[in-house]
Parts: structure tokens; C-alpha cells; sequence
């Protein structure tokens, strides 16, 4: 854990609002939603749990997930799934 006032890099923060979105997608819908990778433009998840083969997962991908990384990084072009 960091020492109080110690900034967080944009990868740890947007790892961190993945995480907050794992916990309520895990809580209420089974599902489960993790960072891979990120470079600065392209986020990369894998989802899983309920997640796999539901036929709104690319909602929960792009609506959810996607929608709400690009209001907290609007430097964000898109999120994709890793199969």
C-alpha cells in the first residue's frame, strides 16, 4: 500500500476502477471483469464467470466497462476483450 498522498500512475488508477467494476459485475451478476493490459489508448480485459457466453456480454464490454473507463480517461479510444 502506498504512503498517504503518493500519486497513483493512470495504469494503477484505471486497474483500480476495473477492480470496483469486478466487485459489483461479481457481486450481482457472476461475472468477472480483469485488466490485461494498457497502453496508454487501448485497454485490454478478459472477462469471465456469467460473463462468458452471455449474450450481453459485448453490453457489459462496451456499455458498461468501456463507457465507464472513457469518463474517468477520455484518452481511452477503446476496450477490448481478450478472448
Amino acid at each position: 500500500m502506498k504512503e498517504p498522498g503518493t500519486q497513483y500512475s493512470e495504469q494503477e488508477q484505471i486497474n483500480g476502477l476495473i477492480e470496483q467494476l469486478d466487485s459489483y459485475i461479481s457481486h450481482f451478476h457472476g461475472g468477472s471483469v480483469q485488466l490485461v493490459s494498457y497502453d496508454g489508448k487501448h485497454v485490454k480485459v478478459r472477462l469471465g464467470g456469467a460473463c462468458l457466453g452471455c449474450p450481453l456480454q459485448t453490453n457489459t464490454l462496451h456499455g458498461w466497462v468501456e463507457g465507464t473507463l472513457k469518463q474517468f480517461f477520455p484518452n481511452i479510444e477503446d476496450v477490448i476483450a481478450e478472448e
